[in-house]
């Protein structure tokens, strides 16, 4: 019987890295006669995603992953934004995909094994020359939304940027705010000219997978099934990881703590306030936050971090939480509130004592709350969160309002705004939290046999078999 290898490479940061190894797991358990490897990239500023990765080496045996050998960083002369260092981070692992490719292709054309396909994430386009190079199919897997893929293959012109207010996306159906318009298109540096090379060069792939289904995102699909010079779109999604980083916490004791705390609370009365893996707050803002979280009176559990010292690092937790927050804040909410670093998010808001989730809006949060049916409350950081929430918003009516154009060093969301969104949230939302639980069980209908998702997935598989 003839198998396939397919590999998967990521972009070292969890929302993904995280994402891409669950539809590498999906497509092996989905056709046994699949086999996946993950090619992962070492960043020792990102000690999360090193223990995530440790935390998978013991995946089932069709799914393993690989580490590429170290190469120097780019230097800081060549780069002026994360998103610039990591295309070209990535850029400079060429010869060891490239070695690691040839040292998985079949040493003879008798041999039962056929690489299939090489998947890479929206950073990653610069390895298409070596999946060209070897003959290769190369595959995008989009981890963000349908809506975020078409914004990328029309980014505003920067000429328009000072003249215009709102812009036409074909992905979008209302007029797109530069407000929300995320801060790579925005800031005056190079990486907006980073995005437009990698979405060039996404036409030049053979597929585009997206981790979206048809049922959440129908405009934002077709408007890129009408791109006639876009290669095929497979929405196959949701893909979460349900066990999150329960499976890998870095902190067993607190998430042990935590569901404790969960376990007493009554249903649906806890709001989570969680801003992703790369999410942080300045002392002021966080001093709002607490403001409007105590006078809303609302339990809640609050995921704060201490935001990272140097560029390209990572929130890590507080020493002491105490130091930031309003003096007595701690005593004053201790009957309802739980304040702490790192939460598992998938686990916490699978459990029936969450209501509510004040959210960053990154895509496999989104997922995951649409997932479990909690109601989200926007409050975008960085990325193409912001976009995320506008649609969430505005095009979905899926979401309450806290903010959506809330820019790390811009204008403080006020005590007065968080304590309205979270009043909200938890206590006027019945008529959205039915439309949310409606769409958690589209969500789930679309992966099972013959749900919009699986159909597209048994597509994709017939034609990586097809092409070997």
């Amino acid at each position: 019987m003839t198998t396939f290898e397919v590999v998967f490479i990521a972009t070292p940061a969890l929302g993904n890295i995280a994402p891409l190894v669950e539809f590498a797991n999906l497509l092996t358990k989905h056709d046994p006669r699949f086999s996946a490897t993950v090619l992962t990239i070492f960043m020792p500023q990102r000690p999360l995603i090193n223990t995530y990765v440790q935390s998978r080496a013991s995946s089932p045996a069709n799914l393993r992953i690989l580490h590429l050998p170290t190469v120097d960083p780019p230097p800081p002369d060549q780069y002026q934004s994360s998103i610039a260092f990591l295309s070209l981070h990535l850029q400079n692992h060429k010869h060891h995909v490239k070695n690691a490719l040839l040292n998985l292709l079949p040493s003879n054309s008798d041999s039962p094994v056929r690489l299939a396909a090489v998947f890479i994430d929206m950073f990653c386009s610069s390895l298409i020359d070596v999946a060209a190079e070897l003959s290769v199919p190369c595959y995008l897997f989009f981890a963000s939304p349908a809506s975020f893929l078409g914004f990328t293959l029309h980014l505003p012109r920067p000429d328009s940027l000072d003249s215009e207010s709102e812009f036409s996306i074909p992905s979008f159906k209302n007029p797109v705010p530069k407000s929300v318009l995320p801060s790579f298109v925005l800031d005056a540096n190079d990486a907006s000219s980073w995005f437009s090379y990698h979405a060039r060069r996404y036409r030049e792939t053979k597929g585009i997978v997206v981790n979206t289904l048809g049922e959440l995102e129908p405009h934002a699909l077709q408007s890129l099934h009408d791109d006639l010079l876009l290669p095929r779109v497979y929405p196959i999604g949701p893909v979460v990881d349900l066990a999150g980083s329960a499976r890998w916490d870095p902190n067993p004791v607190q998430y042990k703590r935590i569901m404790e705390w969960l376990d007493r609370q009554p249903a649906a009365s806890v709001v989570l306030l969680c801003f992703g893996s790369m999410g942080s707050m300045r002392t002021d803002q966080v001093e709002q936050i607490a403001i409007g979280l105590e006078r809303a009176g609302v339990r809640f559990i609050w995921a704060l971090r201490e935001p990272p010292k140097a560029q390209l690092e990572d929130p890590r937790d507080y020493l002491n939480e105490v130091d930031v927050l309003p003096d007595g804040f701690l005593k004053r909410t201790a009957g309802i509130g739980l304040v702490c670093g790192w939460v598992p998010q998938a686990k916490v808001l699978g459990h029936e004592a969450v209501g509510g989730f004040v959210s960053h809006c990154g895509w496999n949060s989104i997922l995951e709350s649409l997932w479990h049916g909690v109601v989200v409350a926007t409050w975008p950081v960085y990325a193409e969160q912001h976009l995320n929430a506008f649609q969430m918003i505005r095009e979905l009516g899926l979401a309450v309002e806290i903010s959506v154009d809330y820019r790390v060093g811009g204008d403080l969301v006020r005590a007065e705004a968080v304590e309205k969104g979270v009043r909200s949230l938890m206590e006027d939302s019945d008529e959205l939290r039915g439309k949310v639980k409606e769409m958690s069980e589209k969500c789930k209908s679309a992966l099972m046999e013959k749900g919009s998702s699986y159909n597209n997935l048994v597509t994709l598989i017939q034609e990586l078999t097809l092409t070997t």
